[in-house]
């Protein structure tokens, strides 16, 4: 790997449009939230947002504001992350887990997996079909919270995934392509694309060949997958955005993303897997070998982190264009 020159640790200029407005924060009825659920009006609740704008904590509180109002009081909300690197064991402080903050809250799909090996969209479909099965049947209330938007449209599509046999010719004609090329190619279908997956060549061209293939094969509706999801959004300012980002990047590093990567790798989980994961794990990991300055990698994985939030803003919006699904955005420190 080559260390960056000065140019590339200047923001990127990622080819993502300016933001749009804001929207406006809308205020939330816990109690008719919870009665429509109650109707089936509602069959699971999806709290979604940019990373670092509170959807973990607000999750958390809303789970307790459902059970709160319950006539019942065994009845009790629980949470599904739909983070695509919480299911990796001993990947804390990089995929920010803050167990702690959960409290009595129950939790599915975090530590399902160990750090070094490779959990699809595939699996995490499966997977939370079951959890979500497992909750529903004693009479629970899913909530799904993450930032993942594959993850998320893969839970709340409604359809089951396909298992997409290689294509070569579609891959004889991508693999001339230059790495820059395919990311923007990528880009442009899947907004909310895996950082890991932007790294690899390999792994773009799979991932428009999976979406050539549904661009083009008629869905499958599932059997159980939920139907009627309520989506509420954590909504920060694009400012408090970035200040979110950088002053949670300095407790990490603090805290120990360093020593936390230098130890998977000490546990013989090889670096290019560590790379693999992107973000926190693709620079500290850089740093680590001595491919980065300290630097170098807290501006690099700074910039990067600050695309990807934008890119996750891209794919809400595109969420409600191509779903027709509204998002209700809600300030994630307001009363429930």
């Amino acid at each position: 790997m080559a260390v960056p020159n000065k140019t590339e640790l200047l923001p990127d200029r990622d080819g993502i449009p300016p933001m749009a407005p804001m929207p406006q924060a809308e205020e939330l009825d816990v109690q008719a939230l919870y009665d429509a659920y109650r109707r089936g009006d509602v069959d699971l609740i999806c709290v979604l947002g940019p990373t670092a704008s509170g959807k973990t904590a607000f999750a958390v509180r809303l789970a307790r504001a459902l059970s709160a109002v319950s006539a019942d009081a065994a009845v009790s909300a629980e949470i599904i992350s739909g983070d695509s690197r919480q299911v990796y064991r001993g990947m804390d402080i990089g995929t920010g887990k803050d167990l702690a903050e959960y409290g009595d809250v129950p939790y599915h799909l975090i530590d399902i997996c160990p750090a070094g090996s490779r959990y699809s969209i595939f699996d995490f479909q499966r997977d939370f079909e079951a959890a979500y099965r497992d909750i529903r049947s004693r009479g629970a209330i899913p909530i799904l919270c993450g930032g993942s938007g594959l993850y998320i449209e893969a839970a709340t599509c409604g359809y089951r995934l396909p298992e997409v046999q290689p294509n070569p010719e579609l891959r004889a004609a991508l693999e001339p392509l230059s790495l820059d090329i395919l990311r923007a190619r990528l880009l442009a279908v899947r907004p909310d694309a895996e950082e890991g997956t932007l790294e690899s060549k390999r792994r773009i061209i799979r991932a428009l060949e999976v979406a050539d293939y549904e661009a083009s094969h008629p869905v499958v509706r599932s059997d159980f997958l939920p139907k009627n999801v309520y989506y509420i959004g954590t909504l920060v300012s694009r400012e408090e955005r970035v200040a979110r980002i950088d002053r949670r990047l300095d407790a990490r590093l603090q805290e120990g993303l360093v020593e936390e990567v230098r130890g998977l790798l000490a546990s013989g989980i090889p670096a290019d897997d560590l790379i693999y994961y992107g973000l926190e794990y693709k620079f500290v990991t850089q740093y680590v070998l001595g491919i980065l300055s300290y630097e170098e990698m807290r501006i690099l994985l700074a910039n990067a982190i600050h695309q990807f939030a934008k890119r996750q803003m891209t794919w809400f919006r595109g969420l409600s264009r191509r779903r027709s699904v509204p998002i209700h955005w809600l300030n994630p420190t307001s009363t429930l």
